[in-house]
């Protein structure tokens, strides 16, 4: 997500060996601030969402996995494998059940505009955000149905030989820049708000890609708090390294890291999910600001039913992000896809944004586009 500088620091720097790294000191000031004001703003947000600082959707005892009830229609709770499957005719018809009338034959959860495999046939078009936190990302701001229905059009300009599939990616999980009572620097977006922004994106036919800023709290257990959205067909996870912190380090303060294997024992468990419930493909998105960001990177193993994509992030002019991008997409392992992040205000300071063709031009060709 957004910081005051996106450039390239050096290995586990501070914001002002990030700015030095780039020979752009003068930045430094405004970086440390513009991180740190982020920080409190998302907490604003979540704020005015729960009536509270601390985001939390639970009652006192409750698992928070089970706090987050699916949305209705039950699409994600597809039976097991193997029923209504075609007879050895391959017609596909069904064979009488014990009351005497046929079972109608099993159809497998699908992506929001059809099939079960994400590439090559689509590309990933989406808007970011948290309600009440404007300056989080264009999801935040305005109303979610006139963001939804923006989304598609801006989609459309990128399609590009293949559908397009717009994408809601909201902020779940939240860090902060204050420990909260648990000392894990993070708040969790409330079950209500996801389940809008889910019942949203069926409307729209779109998928929601559920966000993870994980502050000090493990990365896993984030992931599986969200288990009861991840079992539908049309709910992913987007990880935010960036905001992944070790101990003694504070959000907004410098950049966070994870490496492969752990991207990996994500990649794992959400392909237990597909496997566990007939899913379709599902997206994990991990964001990449700096080399640092990601190490061992060599480490990271595809999963069966899972798209790994790798998002370059950063902020600034067309040819700054050129840069980024051909840094960040070098060495990159068999079976990841690319994404592409674009900043409708940061990246037009000063300069302007790139065009839908300009980002079609890079080299690979990005499969995920996100607007914040």
């Amino acid at each position: 997500m957004r910081t005051g500088r996106r450039d390239v620091p050096k290995d586990g720097g501070s914001v002002a060996d990030e700015a030095e790294a780039t020979g752009r000191t003068g930045d430094i000031p405004r970086a440390a601030s513009r991180r740190r004001m982020l920080t409190a703003t998302a907490a604003v947000g979540l704020g005015l969402l729960t009536g509270c600082g601390e985001a939390s959707s639970r009652s006192p005892g409750q698992d928070p996995a089970r706090t987050a009830a699916p949305s209705p229609g039950g699409a994600g709770r597809s039976p097991s494998r193997g029923s209504g499957a075609p007879g050895p005719s391959g017609s596909g018809s069904a064979a009488p059940g014990r009351s005497g009338s046929p079972t109608p034959p099993h159809r497998w959860p699908e992506l929001p505009r059809g099939g079960r495999e994400l590439f090559p046939r689509y590309r990933l078009v989406g808007f970011c955000g948290l309600p009440g936190a404007t300056a989080l990302g264009r999801l935040g701001t305005g109303d979610p149905g006139e963001r939804a229905a923006e989304i598609e059009k801006v989609a459309r300009s990128y399609a590009a030989g293949r559908e397009p599939l717009p994408v809601l990616e909201l902020l779940a999980v939240v860090a902060n820049s204050s420990p909260g009572p648990d000392g894990s620097y993070r708040s969790r977006t409330p079950a209500a708000t996801v389940r809008r922004f889910h019942q949203l994106a069926r409307r729209h036919k779109a998928l929601l890609l559920l966000n993870i800023q994980p502050g000090r709290a493990s990365v896993l257990d984030e992931v599986k708090a969200l288990r009861d959205w991840l079992v539908h067909p049309d709910v992913g996870i987007a990880l935010d390294p960036e905001w992944e912190m070790a101990a003694g380090q504070v959000p907004g303060n410098t950049y966070g890291r994870t490496d492969g294997h752990e991207l990996t024992d994500v990649a794992r468990y959400l392909s237990g999910l597909v496997k566990e419930h007939d899913l379709p493909e599902k997206p994990l998105v991990f964001h990449q600001v700096a080399t640092s960001v990601v190490r061992e990177q060599s480490a990271l193993e595809p999963q069966p039913g899972v798209a790994l994509i790798k998002s370059a992030d950063g902020i600034g002019s067309p040819g700054l992000k050129r840069g980024t991008w051909r840094q960040l997409v070098r060495g990159l392992p068999d079976g990841v896809h690319t994404g592409f992040k674009l900043f409708y205000e940061e990246d037009a300071k000063g300069s302007r944004l790139m065009t839908p063709k300009e980002v079609l031009r890079l080299k690979p060709r990005p499969e995920y586009v996100m607007y914040e």
